[in-house]
């Protein structure tokens, strides 16, 4: 039950189509201009519409962020649906193809993709116009993507182009994005956070992106000065890490953190240092954006966003948007019910309380608890086995542990966990014990079993 377009969203959607609005402008930083992204866009397209193509679903195996723009634009104009591995490791891939049966993909570079599978790149010197499409659907699917996860089947949510591209112009009103912004995002575009910063939220606005995407401290700063970015996307991990360090020259106005909660003193430290706005949204990929908070300005709650409606369900949150995945289960009113506990403040802000769930996040990446204790209790000799997310030092980051009992060798067990998780979700220690303790109440007594791992 999410809201329609709005007659001026789906005009901004409409224009999308009929080309860019700055044409000679840089899409990429010193690459692809925005007439370059539409012309491989509308060869896509052209390719997809040819004789004895039939393709529904096409495997996006690109990093450059111009071919990715171009392969959402020929989604948008009516071509097959796009999908975004969480990886692109042969085991990823495999697993992508044997849940979906793809048979084509939009590639860069050499990948290991399935044997067969059809590899195009698209060009952009001579393209003719984007052909003649239907009318435009924002309901349509326009992609999947694939979160990743602790076994060979990762979850997978679909998104349609209303889904994607009112959370980017919501994005882009709300934070002032223009042409004259230039965005450096350290997470990758396969990921929904990423999507709509170095995606989306370019193609509505005309800002400019860089096509690295930076992770260290050293190459953050470096490419935030040298490029004279103006907005950072970025994660609580590489704010950690950037503490104690002036990454902005000047030009920088804004930085953006998702894909986790923030640490104050992280949040702090970065406003200071740089004297910028640091505002943290609070989001997930089913859902899209919730909510945000800029300490900065000193607000300790989270704000929820104007397009959506929440409420408290037995003390979690349930929200109604536009921006939800037509996968999501929703009530008979069109609410979703997260993993979140939250306190309410007012009619508009909450605090988040902790999850209900086992699903925990490494390095912005989600990890299921409960699937690694699966494949653990599956090897030869184990009786019982329990997967913990620990707080690295200061509770900013998590790694995983695990605590098995029986009589089994632990190097066994990280060759299989190795053979079927990727390599973020591996656990960081394996102890093998007699018994997991377990309190009176017969549930497994966290304390204890933390004395164990630390012993």
């Amino acid at each position: 039950m999410s809201r329609s377009l709005s007659a001026t969203e789906m005009a901004v959607l409409v224009s999308l189509l009929d080309g860019p609005k700055f044409p000679e402008k840089e899409f990429i930083r010193s690459g692809y201009s925005f007439a370059e992204v539409y012309a491989m866009a509308a060869w896509l397209r052209t390719y997809f519409a040819g004789p004895g193509k039939a393709e529904k679903t096409v495997c996006l195996a690109a990093e450059n962020r111009g071919i990715i723009a171009a392969s959402l634009l020929a989604s948008l104009a009516g071509g097959p649906v796009l999908l975004l591995p969480f990886a692109f490791s042969g085991q990823a891939l495999a697993g992508i193809q044997k849940a979906t049966g793809f048979q084509t993909a939009i590639a860069d570079t050499t990948r290991a993709l399935p044997s067969g599978t059809k590899v195009i790149c698209p060009q952009s010197a001579t393209s003719p116009p984007m052909p003649p499409t239907n009318a435009l659907s924002p309901e349509s699917e326009l992609l999947k993507i694939f979160t990743g996860g602790t076994t060979a089947m990762p979850q997978v949510w679909s998104k349609t182009a209303a889904n994607i591209f009112q959370e980017a112009l919501f994005l882009a009103g709300w934070l002032g994005i223009t042409e004259n912004d230039c965005i450096v995002a350290t997470i990758s575009s396969y990921h929904i956070y990423g999507l709509l910063f170095s995606i989306a939220l370019p193609l509505v606005s005309s800002a400019t992106v860089l096509d690295n995407t930076p992770s260290f401290p050293g190459e953050i700063i470096k490419s935030v000065q040298e490029e004279s970015c103006t907005l950072l996307v970025s994660v609580p991990a590489h704010y950690r890490a950037l503490r104690g360090k002036k990454t902005s020259a000047g030009t920088l106005r804004l930085a953006v953190s998702s894909a986790g909660m923030l640490e104050k003193a992280d949040n702090d430290d970065f406003a200071r240092q740089n004297r910028v706005d640091l505002v943290e949204i609070y989001g997930a990929t089913e859902t899209g954006g919730i909510a945000s908070r800029n300490r900065f300005l000193g607000e300790e709650q989270f704000t929820v966003f104007p397009a959506v409606e929440w409420k408290i369900s037995g003390r979690r949150l349930s929200v109604r948007s536009p921006y939800i995945s037509p996968d999501a289960s929703c009530d008979e009113l069109g609410f979703f019910l997260t993993g979140d506990r939250v306190k309410p403040f007012g009619e508009k802000s909450f605090s988040l309380q902790g999850r209900l769930d086992n699903i925990t996040k490494v390095g912005g990446k989600r990890v299921n608890l409960e699937g690694i204790r699966t494949i653990i209790k599956q090897q030869s000799g184990v009786q019982d086995s329990v997967a913990l997310a620990l707080p690295e030092a200061g509770g900013r980051e998590h790694r995983i542990v695990a605590l098995v009992q029986g009589n089994c060798d632990p190097d066994e067990i990280k060759t299989a966990l190795a053979a079927a998780l990727e390599p973020y979700a591996l656990p960081r220690l394996i102890k093998v014990v007699g018994r997991i303790p377990v309190n009176e109440n017969g549930k497994y007594d966290r304390n204890a079993i933390l004395r164990l791992l630390s012993a």
